[in-house]
């Protein structure tokens, strides 16, 4: 009833500033300095100082709170770097600008313009000679207008979280400023940033299932791409050497505080260069973001102090399963007793699953959890890995890592796979495991392999998933308060 009554209040404003002819929503206005701008230059100046400007000051923002006296008020009006403290008072505006401050509401627009003072608590404030609407607000601001506090409705109405909540607007500047610096690192290396098609025929480059959407114009099947991979190798072996990409991925899976649908990945491959290769690129990639962001190598994530110094651990597969997971060595090669041992611990597996795939499970259920400073996982076996290069000591596993910081996978690398008589009996034997149920195992993709049969010199390939590294950057504890508009399930209103 109060809304609907506040609701009301306002459109009866509107309707006597449109019947006095005013513009609601001017197209003119020209803002010659922001908040930040102003505080920067002028936040220590005295008095005196201020007081010899003979330079107006203009800007414009959203009005997010007032204390009115009568015949004069102090608002607070916010723009994208901050907020200042404008002085409205009537012996100094016009008549007819003093009376729209009157009809105005929090969460309207404005241009101020006027000159600089302090106030007598030491405030730097901006006495209006001028005021003007720029834009009017009809529905009120939530929570009166101290915040927004409901986590779904924060993400359902993303700018009404960036206007009441500060630290909002602080997190995704941050994102981007991570993804700016990541820019600067790759180009540093040389190299070159590409894009790749986000509808594929075939749903490859990762063990997903995918979305599907249909092309009218050429009655054809496509999918919302899983990852970019197939196509970048395309690439490297059309001769460009280094190549990354920054872009969303699509995965038709569940959504939780580390899972959206929709993500972007930073995936990037560099030729004449190993798995190992990679460990030390990442190392130096995420310590040269961490010394641009805090100064220093080290950060806080949700009360845990995280390390980022190299060299950071690195933990073979087989070795976590005995010492974190509790497998007994013997364990480790007998089928049987894997099954056993996965059932156990409640793994969602089937007996006619290939061991590896198993072993992985039990790693996903115990250890994963446990890994909280930077951890290279390394030794994978060959049934999760169809893109890896076979390792040479050991045919059953591949050259590959993952890494996990604060218990969650942030990146995935190998060696890759360039030889395409092995690549086909991987994506055979995906398809066996397609057939025998798995949704989410890899399609054979005859044109790949026909660009492996051209000759791709040996290739390390990484992917690394940025809204989880801004989590851990930002101490977001979901993966939704990265993006700004996460995926949720449409309201029946």
């Amino acid at each position: 009833m109060e809304d609907n009554e506040l609701l009301k209040v306002r459109r009866e404003k509107i309707a006597t500033l449109k019947d006095a002819g005013l513009n609601l929503y001017p197209n003119d206005i020209k803002p010659r300095h922001t908040t930040s701008e102003i505080l920067q230059r002028f936040g220590d100046a005295d008095p005196e100082a201020l007081s010899r400007l003979d330079e107006p000051f203009s800007i414009a923002g959203r009005l997010m709170a007032v204390r009115s006296f009568g015949k004069a008020a102090f608002v607070k009006v916010q723009d994208r770097n901050g907020r200042i403290q404008c002085y409205l008072a009537k012996n100094i505006l016009s008549e007819a600008d003093f009376a729209l401050f009157k009809k105005m509401d929090i969460g309207d627009i404005i241009y101020v313009c006027g000159k600089l003072f302090r106030t007598k608590t030491d405030e730097l404030t901006l006495e209006a000679d001028q005021i003007h609407l720029v834009a009017k607000s009809i529905l009120p601001l939530p929570e009166k207008w101290h915040g927004l506090t409901d986590i779904e409705t924060r993400y359902r109405q993303r700018h009404l979280d960036l206007i009441t909540n500060d630290s909002v607007k602080k997190v995704f500047e941050r994102r981007s400023r991570i993804i700016r610096l990541i820019r600067r690192f790759m180009d540093e290396r040389d190299f070159l940033e590409v894009e790749t098609p986000m509808m594929q025929p075939k749903a490859g480059g990762a063990v997903a299932r995918p979305f599907k959407t249909h092309h009218n114009a050429l009655d054809q099947d496509f999918y919302l791409r899983i990852a970019p991979e197939l196509y970048l190798k395309r690439l490297v072996t059309g001769g460009l050497e280094r190549v990354y990409e920054i872009n969303r991925n699509f995965r038709n899976e569940g959504i939780s505080t580390f899972h959206n649908p929709e993500f972007t990945m930073m995936e990037f491959y560099q030729s004449y260069a190993t798995y190992e290769d990679l460990m030390t690129f990442t190392e130096e990639l995420f310590a040269y973001v961490a010394d641009h962001l805090f100064g220093c190598r080290t950060f806080t994530y949700q009360g845990i102090e995280i390390n980022l110094a190299p060299p950071w651990r690195r933990l073979p597969v087989s070795e976590a399963l005995i010492d974190i997971a509790g497998m007994h060595p013997a364990d480790l090669a007998d089928h049987d007793r894997t099954v056993a041992f996965a059932r156990k611990l409640g793994c969602d597996i089937k007996p006619s699953d290939p061991t590896g795939k198993i072993h992985m499970a039990i790693f996903d259920e115990v250890v994963e959890k446990t890994l909280i400073q930077p951890t290279f996982v390394t030794q994978y076996p060959v049934a999760v890995s169809p893109l890896s290069r076979r390792s040479d000591t050991n045919p059953d596993l591949v050259d590959r890592f993952e890494l996990y910081i604060a218990g969650r996978e942030i990146a995935n690398a190998f060696s890759e796979l360039n030889d395409p008589a092995d690549q086909r009996e991987r994506f055979r034997q995906q398809l066996l495991e397609r057939e025998a149920g798995d949704d989410e195992a890899h399609e054979m993709d005859e044109d790949y392999i026909r660009t492996l049969e051209y000759g791709m010199p040996p290739t390390a390939g990484e992917g690394i998933g940025i809204d989880r590294l801004v989590m851990l950057l930002t101490d977001s504890a979901s993966i939704r308060d990265v993006i700004l508009f996460p995926l949720l399930r449409t309201r029946q209103d």
